[in-house]
């Protein structure tokens, strides 16, 4: 089996290397090709080009890098259309893949889209143009297959990998050493996103924050878990002017959270995987003022963070834009640290996410894709 499989940032490389995992049970002899990350070529996957070109966030950063997407995707595209693989399997960055995923459907290959956008939070008129790229949507979340059914969009809820893993998270002795968390010190996970884009704007107001916080609570440890060696460079140039309980570690962000007290994240995937482990957590977001303008213009739902769209009622405090500030973090960090009933209140309520969405989803998406498959093979006969 060929299988073109495409994936734009550290979280789709996960997606995407459980996916080649399962898929390898059933066809071991199976060829995936397309954009990887690390996880995801650790599995087998051949890369056309470099992963992290085309993780830019936001309106303005791809208009920035437009030219070079532009020139991957159609290296891609030329290069599926004439390897004509069985499916084809596009991991989230819409932006990016729903318009290979229409060329390439046009072409006459199956088309999967796993991780839904946020078609339901804003930018609602995707949807036409989701109709033509895909055959199948795979989604993390049950109320994004009842959103997809509604409208008429081949779905399948897959729930989310991690879920499952994070019942049973144990940490390997690696990390242990990396977090070398002293005794007696509460750990406040920091992590200020995995862009660069993100991680200049949030970073400096976060560090300041955890400066005055250390200063108020000599037990805390604060770990920022940089998502690559070029954030980690970055950073540790930011920490150099803060406390000194202020650490930068190279990776190992789930493990961090796994032993974090709490956590203080850009809003975004690391906030559903701060969910899965049910840590209590503040969720920061800061973009352009122009995409600001963009998402106000677009926006359908109050709140920006997952685990929000996740509980009735939304808890997680959420310090967006203007409200980004260090006085604002250092209040809502304070209240959970301070007030251990409304610490173990998100604690219980986040608890019960994670055996809400542990599905087997490689097998779950495998069954889903080759049941598309089979019809299609049927139709055309």
């Amino acid at each position: 089996m060929k299988i073109g499989i495409v994936a734009g940032e550290k979280s789709g490389d996960y997606l995407g290397s459980e996916l080649i995992k399962a898929f390898k049970l059933r066809y071991p002899n199976a060829e995936f090709v397309g954009l990887a990350g690390p996880l995801m070529q650790e599995q087998g996957a051949v890369s056309l080009a470099e992963m992290d070109k085309i993780s830019i966030m936001g309106v303005a950063g791809a208009l920035k890098g437009a030219f070079e997407i532009l020139s991957i995707r159609k290296t891609i595209r030329e290069y599926m259309i004439e390897w004509n693989p069985d499916v084809f399997i596009g991991i989230d960055v819409p932006d990016f893949n729903l318009s290979l995923e229409i060329k390439l459907k046009q072409a006459g290959i199956p088309t999967v889209h796993y991780v839904s956008p946020t078609v339901w939070a804003w930018r609602g008129k995707r949807i036409t143009k989701i109709k033509q790229a895909i055959n199948l949507m795979l989604t993390l979340f049950p109320f994004e297959e009842t959103f997809y059914q509604q409208r008429n969009v081949p779905v399948k809820y897959v729930g989310h990998p991690l879920a499952k893993q994070t019942q049973s998270w144990t940490l390997s002795d690696d990390a242990r050493q990396a977090i070398d968390l002293p005794e007696n010190q509460r750990l406040i996970a920091v992590l200020p996103g995995s862009r660069m884009s993100e991680v200049s704007r949030l970073a400096p107001v976060m560090l300041q924050a955890c400066s005055e916080l250390a200063q108020r609570y000599p037990d805390l440890e604060f770990i920022i878990p940089a998502a690559s060696e070029k954030l980690h460079t970055y950073l540790i140039e930011l920490v150099s002017d803060v406390a000194s309980q202020v650490r930068v570690i190279s990776g190992y962000s789930r493990d961090v959270l796994a032993l974090s007290h709490m956590a203080v994240l850009a809003s975004g995937t690391a906030a559903l995987e701060a969910a899965l482990f049910a840590k209590p957590m503040v969720v920061m977001y800061k973009v352009s003022k122009f995409e600001e303008w963009y998402a106000a213009r677009t926006m359908e739902v109050e709140h920006f963070s997952m685990p929000n769209h996740l509980t009735n009622p939304p808890i997680v405090a959420e310090l967006i834009q203007d409200r980004a500030t260090a006085a604002n973090m250092v209040t809502e960090v304070s209240k959970l640290l301070d007030d251990e009933n409304a610490y173990q209140s998100m604690s219980n309520v986040l608890a019960e996410l994670a055996p809400r969405l542990a599905e087997e989803s490689g097998e779950l998406a495998c069954d889903a894709i080759e049941t598309l498959l089979n019809i299609r093979a049927e139709k055309q006969r």
